[in-house]
C-alpha cells in the first residue's frame, strides 16, 4: 500500500502530463478527480498544496493551479454582501442549524445563480487545473457532491481535483470517514493508492 507521502509526491508528475491537462483518456468525461486521503493527514496535504502551488505558479510548465478552498469562499462571498457579521448574531439567537440553512439560501446554493459556483467559474482561464480543497471546513453548509454536479455543466475544460478528507471508492463520498456525502460518480480517483 503506498504512503501518504508517496501518493503527494505523484501528483506533480500526474498533473504534469499534457494528456491529463487535455482530458485524453477518458471516454470524454470531464477531467473530475478525488484525491481521498485520510483526514488525520489534512495540515500535510494542506501543505503540500501550498508547496505544490507555489511551485508550479512561479515557475514555467504552461499551466497554473488555481486552488478555490470552499470554506474561505463561503466567507468572503458573505463578508463582501455584508452578511457575515449579521450571520454571528443570528447564530446566537437561533442556533447553527438555522444559520446553516439561512447560509445556503444567501449563497444561491444548489441554484441556476449558485454564487459559489459563479465564483470558482469566473477565476478559471484556459490553462489551469483547479485545486478544490476545504470540503470538510464547508460542511454542512457546503457538500461535496452538490459542489461538484453544480461545477461539472459550467467547468468543463480544465482538469478539477478535490482534494476529500475521507474516503472515495469511485461512487460514494464518505466525509472525515463518517459522514455519508452521497454518491457521485462522474469523478476518477486520483492517484490510487493502490498504484
Amino acid at each position: 500500500m503506498t504512503t501518504i507521502k508517496e501518493r503527494l509526491d505523484k501528483i506533480f508528475p500526474t498533473i504534469s502530463k499534457k494528456s491529463f491537462r487535455e482530458n485524453k483518456g477518458l471516454g470524454n468525461e470531464i477531467g473530475y478527480y478525488i484525491f481521498d486521503y485520510e483526514p488525520q493527514y489534512e495540515m500535510l496535504v494542506r501543505d503540500y498544496i501550498s508547496f505544490l502551488k507555489d511551485k508550479v505558479n512561479t515557475g514555467n510548465y504552461g499551466f497554473k493551479i488555481k486552488e478555490f478552498d470552499l470554506y474561505e469562499i463561503v466567507l468572503e462571498i458573505l463578508e463582501t454582501k455584508g452578511y457575515f457579521a449579521k450571520n454571528i448574531e443570528m447564530e446566537k439567537k437561533k442556533g447553527s442549524e438555522f444559520i446553516f440553512n439561512a447560509t445556503k439560501k444567501a449563497l444561491r446554493l444548489t441554484g441556476k445563480n449558485d454564487l459559489v459556483i459563479k465564483y470558482i467559474k469566473n477565476r478559471v482561464e484556459k490553462d489551469d487545473i483547479i485545486f478544490l480543497t476545504g470540503v470538510g471546513k464547508a460542511w454542512p453548509i457546503i457538500r461535496s457532491h452538490t459542489v461538484l454536479n453544480n461545477l461539472h455543466p459550467v467547468v468543463d475544460e480544465v482538469p478539477l481535483v478535490m482534494f476529500f478528507p475521507g474516503t472515495y471508492d469511485g461512487g460514494s463520498l464518505v466525509l472525515l470517514d463518517e459522514i455519508k456525502d452521497d454518491n457521485y460518480y462522474r469523478a476518477f480517483r486520483f492517484i490510487d493508492e493502490y498504484q
